[in-house]
């Protein structure tokens, strides 16, 4: 919820003149954008994998859904500002599970996992999330 009111905000919106549903639906609506969205970075950062592998772009799209929370902590980890144990902590999950992630053993980690990985995400790469959100402002 913080990140909406700072977005609200930021946009002009005043969330008080919404019942909880809006604001729920609001939340949901704006959750999915940014996946779509960092579905579409990280489909751009593979491009020459799916050329070299010959990925239609159906295939591509369910195989970015699937490795999302992945592909996130891999992209946090590429920064060098967390190690796994820092992701873990972070995420409130064991390191185990982490590693999991990043070796593609788990393929189902929980929404609350990604939640939390996407909130990561967004303090180490600050400057996509701000480009996406800025896309999310016209849009609205």
């Amino acid at each position: 919820m913080a990140a909406l009111n700072l977005w609200s905000h930021q946009v002009g919106m005043d969330l008080s003149k919404l019942s909880k549903k809006e604001i729920f639906l609001l939340e949901i609506y704006l959750f999915l954008y940014v996946c779509n969205e960092l579905k579409e970075h990280f489909r751009e950062k593979q491009h020459k994998h799916f050329l070299l592998v010959n990925f239609n772009k159906k295939r591509e799209s369910t195989m970015l859904e699937a490795d999302l929370t992945r592909l996130i902590v891999n992209d946090i980890l590429s920064t060098g500002e967390y190690n796994l144990n820092g992701i873990a902590y972070y995420t409130d999950s064991h390191e185990d599970v982490i590693q999991e992630i990043v070796d593609g053993r788990n393929l189902h980690p929980s929404a609350l996992l990604l939640k939390r990985s996407m909130e990561l995400h967004q303090l180490v790469r600050k400057e996509l999330y701000d480009s996406i959100l800025k896309k999310i402002s016209t849009k609205l």
